[in-house]
C-alpha cells in the first residue's frame, strides 16, 4: 500500500491561525493565570512579561500555556523555541498521519487486545451488558488480582486494581462492574524484577513512539514511565518519566514529573535513575516496529510496553500520543527540543 503525504509547510501555516483562534476561544484563563502566578514565584519574572511571552509563543509556535510551562519556554531563545513540538503542531501531525477512521483499533481496549493479541499475551474479559455473573466468576477463578480498565480512556483514568477480597461477594462485585460501564478486566502483568526495583507499586512501562513518515520510518523516541507509590506509572497519576537512549536502552536523564520536580534516584526505592538499563529494550523496539505495520493507516503510534521476565508485551497503543511528556525540560538541558528528531521523518 502506497502512503499519501502532503505539503507540511502549507498545512502548518494554514493550521496556525485556526489553532490560535480556537485556543483563544477555549482558553482556560483561570489555569493560565495560575500558571503565570506559579512561574512568577519560581522565576521572579513579572506576570506582565510572562503573559506577553505566552501570547507570543501561542501566535508564533502554536504553544498553549501547558507547553510553555512543561518545556520551560520562558527560558528559551527563539531558536530553541522553534525546536519544541507544541500542542498545535502535535495535533496537526496526528491529524495528518493518523486516519481517524482507524483510531478505534487503539482507542477501544477490546479491539486493541484482539488486533495485537500476539504481543498482548494475557487473559482478559470484556465487560458489557452481555456479560454474565458466571462468566465473570469463571474468569476470576485462581487469579491473584486483576486490572479493571474502561474500554476508552486516557491518562490512567478509571483504571483500578482488584484483589480476591473484592469479589468474595460475587453478586456485589458483578453489580459494581456493571455500574462502571463498558470495560475490560484483565490479568495483572508481573514485571521484570529489575523494573520492580525502580518502583514495585506500579508496572513501569516503556513508551516507544513509532512513525511512518515520508522521509523514513522507525522509532522517534522512547522514555520510561516510573510510578511513585501508586498503582499507575503515568505522570497524570503522580509518576515520572526519563528518556531512554535508543542505542543502549539506558536512561539518559533524571526522572521528571509533571510539576517539574526531578529525581536522580527514585524517592521510594533509592534506585539510580540515570544509567538504569531497561531489560529487553531492543526486543521491545523490534516488537513495536513489527506492530506498526499492522494498521498502516495509523502511522504515528505511542506504544506502552511492559517488561516481564520473559520479554516485552503490550499494555496499550495510543493513536493520539501526548506531546508533553517527551519534552519535559529536564530531558533537554541544552534547550533543544524534539523537533529535530521529527524532521528526520517528516518535512516539517
Amino acid at each position: 500500500m502506497k502512503m499519501k503525504f502532503f505539503d507540511w509547510t502549507e498545512a502548518t501555516k494554514m493550521s496556525r491561525i485556526g489553532y490560535v483562534l480556537k485556543r483563544i476561544g477555549k482558553m482556560d484563563y483561570k489555569k493560565m493565570n495560575e500558571t503565570a502566578n506559579m512561574l512568577h514565584k519560581k522565576t521572579g519574572k513579572s506576570k506582565i512579561w510572562l503573559f506577553a511571552d505566552m501570547a507570543k509563543c501561542a501566535a508564533k509556535y502554536n504553544a498553549g500555556y501547558m507547553d510553555y510551562k512543561i518545556a520551560q519556554m520562558y527560558k528559551l531563545n527563539d531558536a530553541q523555541k522553534r525546536t519544541v513540538i507544541t500542542r498545535g503542531l502535535s495535533n496537526e501531525i496526528v491529524r495528518r498521519m493518523n486516519d481517524k477512521a482507524y483510531w478505534h483499533f487503539f482507542d477501544d481496549k477490546t479491539e486493541f487486545n484482539q488486533t495485537f493479541a500476539k504481543w498482548v499475551n494475557r487473559d482478559w474479559l470484556r465487560c458489557d451488558e452481555n456479560l454474565t455473573k458466571e462468566q465473570l466468576a469463571a474468569f476470576l477463578e485462581n487469579k491473584p488480582c486483576v486490572m479493571f480498565k474502561p474500554l476508552e480512556g486516557s491518562s490512567g483514568q478509571g483504571i483500578e486494581k482488584y484483589a480476591p477480597d473484592a469479589w468474595e461477594d460475587m453478586d456485589a462485585f458483578f453489580r459494581l462492574i456493571n455500574e462502571k460501564g463498558p470495560a475490560i478486566v484483565e490479568e495483572v502483568v508481573v514485571q521484570h524484577s529489575r523494573m520492580a526495583a525502580l518502583c514495585p507499586t506500579s508496572v513501569n512501562t516503556v513508551r516507544i513512539a513509532t512513525l511512518i513518515g515520508e522521509k523514513k520510518e522507525g522509532i522517534v523516541y522512547a522514555f520510561l514511565r516510573i510510578g511513585n507509590g501508586k498503582v499507575m506509572d503515568n505522570v497524570d497519576c503522580g509518576g515520572m518519566a526519563a528518556r531512554v537512549d535508543l542505542e543502549s536502552g539506558k536512561l539518559l536523564t533524571v526522572g521528571a514529573d509533571k510539576q517539574g520536580n526531578t529525581f536522580e534516584k527514585h524517592p521510594i526505592t533509592g534506585t539510580d535513575i540515570i544509567g538504569f538499563e531497561v531489560p529487553y529494550f531492543h526486543e521491545a523496539c523490534q516488537m513495536c516496529l513489527e506492530a506498526m505495520k499492522v494498521v498502516p493507516q495509523v502511522r504515528f503510534v505511542a506504544w506502552d510496553v511492559a517488561i516481564t521476565e520473559n520479554g516485552p508485551r503490550f499494555i496499550e497503543g495510543n493513536s493520539f500520543p501526548s506531546h508533553a511528556v517527551p519534552q519535559f525540560a529536564a530531558h533537554y538541558p541544552d534547550g533543544i527540543g524534539i523537533m529535530p528528531v521529527f524532521r528526520e521523518f517528516l518535512n516539517i
